[in-house]
């Protein structure tokens, strides 16, 4: 019996549908060399170069009336002052050619160097080591090679060296402008005023950088273990330096409180030896000195390498807070935190200023303290009325307190029952004792 028997139903009422016979499968081998998962998400190898799409790659149509050739066609290069004619092809539209000036003339560059009279010459640059004749000369190549003195020294007829072929030719210029300026301050500007040339910097500079050039690998290998050895001093005075801070500032905070505490008993004056951080007060001199002391050491050095050492040393008594405060306020003065001219002047003066900031940041947290103070004796005289007595502390008050016998003192028993709770052993000690019995006598046995 079934459901259909229960519910009185035909068992033939609905048609039987025929199952639709699907197509089979073709079955795909998966080719050698690929993974099954690469073959189940692509179907087969990826491509190995992208889809471009290829109008993209179509120019531009161009419209009917527009005729376009090329034609064989002559130019001259107004960079050449010898009216040289050369050929090109140029693109030529509906048969108009091209006009102006050759397309890469504008790239030739040229130095405007400064000429001079023969009446100038004699009153004003005559000197004992060079003759007119090599001094003309000179200019010519300068104007001749664009100051290349490297060309120029190769091409100068007399032994000179680059250095003097530079100071002649800087000095002469300077001399010039000075002559034709109606007041000093009309060519204070101008670069050859304001930096002028010196040619035994420039030789000491050479020969110091050809020397470093020049070490050996031994020599390489000893400046790298004395930068290492003061790398690994600078950090041990660091970490001396850290630990000893925070003893100084929590002895601070205690010198603060105990202030604090003391204005309500004994009101006195400020003192004025309050405590400071000592971040605030120490002198680097000793970091500075031994900077001086490692780069005497190497004698050939840059001059950025030695401000970096100068710089950490200024500030290695700082903490890291003081050091992001220093060079947040260098960037709000507009001056960089590395000199783009790291000349002796320059780095000098940077490192003045990076001092003056650190003795400006110093002053202001030594001025917060005392503010501090004066703020917190102002307040304590203010919490001090007239005619308020004095707080007593509860040590003092139990001290003042008379002494009642426990007969008076309704709370005694409570007491001595807080003792003998706390006592429970005590109890028993405390009954009368029970006399003293004698032991009984032992009974023997037979054997015995």
């Amino acid at each position: 019996m079934d459901a259909k028997d229960i519910l009185g139903l035909p068992k033939n009422a609905l048609p039987i549908q025929e199952k639709k016979s699907r197509p089979p499968k073709e079955s795909q081998r998966k080719p050698d060399g690929i993974s099954r998962e690469v073959y189940a998400l692509t179907g087969g190898i990826a491509p190995l170069m992208p889809a471009v799409d290829v109008n993209h790659f179509k120019r531009k149509a161009q419209p009917d009336n527009e005729k376009i050739t090329w034609h064989w066609l002559s130019f001259t290069n107004s960079a050449r002052k010898d009216n040289l004619q050369l050929y090109h092809w140029v693109r030529v539209v509906n048969g108009v050619p091209p006009t102006g000036d050759y397309s890469f003339a504008k790239y030739n560059k040229s130095v405007d160097v400064i000429k001079y009279t023969d009446e100038e010459y004699e009153k004003h640059l005559t000197h004992k080591d060079w003759t007119k004749e090599e001094t003309d000369q000179l200019f010519d190549l300068c104007e001749r090679y664009d100051l290349r003195f490297v060309v120029i020294a190769d091409r100068f007829t007399s032994s000179k060296t680059m250095e003097e072929l530079k100071d002649r030719y800087y000095s002469v210029s300077r001399a010039i402008f000075n002559a034709r300026a109606s007041s000093p301050g009309d060519v204070a500007g101008n670069p050859l005023i304001k930096e002028p040339y010196i040619a035994s910097q420039e030789t000491e500079r050479k020969r110091a950088l050809s020397l470093l050039l020049s070490h050996t690998k031994q020599q390489e290998r000893k400046d790298v273990e004395v930068l290492a050895r003061a790398k690994r001093i600078t950090e041990a005075r660091k970490s001396i330096k850290a630990s000893v801070e925070p003893k100084v500032t929590a002895i601070s905070d205690n010198e603060h409180l105990g202030v604090d505490k003391d204005m309500t008993a004994d009101p006195v004056t400020p003192n004025s030896n309050s405590q400071i951080p000592s971040s605030a007060t120490t002198n680097p001199v000793s970091e500075t000195s031994s900077v001086v002391a490692s780069l005497r050491m190497l004698r050939v050095y840059l001059r950025t390498y030695a401000l970096d050492q100068m710089v950490q040393a200024a500030s290695s008594s700082a903490g890291l807070r003081t050091i992001k405060r220093v060079e947040q306020t260098l960037q709000d003065l507009g001056v960089n935190l590395k000199p783009k001219v790291p000349t002796k002047a320059v780095c000098g003066e940077h490192l003045e200023l990076r001092k003056e900031i650190l003795t400006l940041l110093n002053l202001q947290k030594q001025l917060q303290y005392k503010e501090a103070e004066g703020s917190s004796f102002r307040d304590g005289s203010n919490s001090e009325t007239p005619g308020t007595p004095p707080k007593q502390s509860p040590r003092a008050a139990d001290l003042d307190r008379t002494f009642t016998p426990d007969s008076l003192n309704p709370g005694g028993e409570r007491f001595v029952k807080k003792e003998q709770k706390r006592k429970g052993p005590g109890r028993l000690s405390e009954a009368p004792s029970s006399p003293a019995q004698s032991k009984r006598p032992r009974k023997y046995k037979s054997s015995d």
